[in-house]
C-alpha cells in the first residue's frame, strides 16, 4: 500500500495541460520586504545607551561619538524608546566631558588610577 500526497493545485493543471503563468517582460517585480523600521530604531537606543555607559569606563573618545550617533540617528528614525535614545545621548555627551577632564587634568587621554 502506497500513500501519496499531492497538491490540488498542481493536479489540476496538470489535467488541463495549461502552461504556469508568467510573469510580464515589463511589470516591476515586487519590493523586497522591509524589517521593521520601528525594531531598527529601538535596538539603535539601546545599543547607545550601552555604549554610552562604557564609554564613562573606557574607550571614552571613541565611544562618546558612536553613542551620540546612534541616538541620533534612533531619534531620526522615531524609536518606541525615545528615553533610551535620550539618555544614550547624555551619556555619549558625557564621554567626552570626562575626555575633556582627563585630558585638562592629566594631559594625557588614558586613565591614570595609580595616582
Amino acid at each position: 500500500m502506497t500513500l501519496t500526497l499531492t497538491d490540488p493545485a498542481l493536479t489540476d493543471r496538470a489535467r488541463t495541460s495549461a502552461p504556469a503563468p508568467e510573469a510580464a517582460p515589463d511589470a516591476v517585480p515586487a519590493p523586497a520586504p522591509r524589517r521593521a523600521a520601528g525594531r531598527e530604531a529601538d535596538g539603535l537606543a539601546v545599543a547607545s545607551f550601552v555604549l554610552g555607559l562604557v564609554g564613562l569606563l573606557a574607550f571614552n573618545l571613541l565611544l562618546g561619538p558612536t553613542a551620540i550617533v546612534m541616538a541620533l540617528l534612533s531619534l531620526a528614525r522615531r524609536t518606541r524608546r525615545p528615553g533610551r535614545a535620550y539618555l544614550g545621548l547624555a551619556l555619549g555627551a558625557a564621554d567626552l566631558v570626562v575626555l575633556a577632564v582627563l585630558v585638562t587634568v592629566n594631559g594625557t587621554v588614558s586613565w591614570n588610577l595609580g595616582g
